[in-house]
């Protein structure tokens, strides 16, 4: 290669290359916005749920009037609303049910893989980190999860277990039991 012509790529190359932008200049943390390129096969439903957010609140970031949407478009994802202060002791009964084989290994609304042999769940609104001690209110049965992921998407439900959670309350064959939660504690 040419001496001149290596000199003369360097430079362009040189001119390409990453810069730190300057303390004062650099974006605030809390301004950053999170966004998602659209995949194939992906819905708006689909991408809500994966980060937690409203399926509203999504079509609004991005200006939407309906739920079309292409692989390789761009969305901006609101950050999700900051967590409602839940002290201990706070308690609701309802309805739980249970998640497994088909979401083993995929991400959870936290960020973390999910694993269907740890004592897991998903709550719409409780904190992720919240530990809750769950009681079968048939049977009596209890055991303690860690909220790391959102839902359940169904009406009338509170709590969407792992399966390993559900085993202990014997709900895996009925699929759904009436219960209480209680918030005892929280988790980093």
């Amino acid at each position: 290669m040419r001496p001149a012509f290596a000199a003369m790529l360097l430079v362009l190359l040189a001119g390409c290359a990453p810069r730190a932008l300057p303390e004062a200049h650099a974006p605030d943390p809390a301004a950053v916005q999170r966004i998602h390129v659209v995949q194939p096969g992906d819905t708006l439903y689909a991408i809500a749920r994966r980060f937690g957010i409203g399926v509203a609140a999504l079509r609004a970031a991005n200006g939407l009037t309906d739920d079309r949407i292409h692989p390789g478009q761009v969305l901006v994802v609101p950050g999700p609303p900051p967590p409602p202060e839940v002290p201990l002791g706070y308690v609701e009964e309802g309805v739980a049910s249970w998640y497994g084989p088909g979401f083993h290994g995929r991400r959870t609304a936290s960020g973390e893989v999910f694993d269907m042999y740890a004592y897991t769940a998903a709550h719409r609104t409780l904190p992720f980190g919240s530990v809750v001690r769950v009681t079968r209110l048939d049977t009596g049965a209890r055991v303690t999860v860690r909220i790391n992921d959102r839902g359940p998407f169904k009406k009338n439900r509170i709590l969407d277990l792992s399966y390993a959670a559900a085993r202990e309350l014997d709900l895996i064959r009925a699929g759904t039991a009436r219960v209480r939660i209680e918030v005892v504690g929280f988790e980093e």
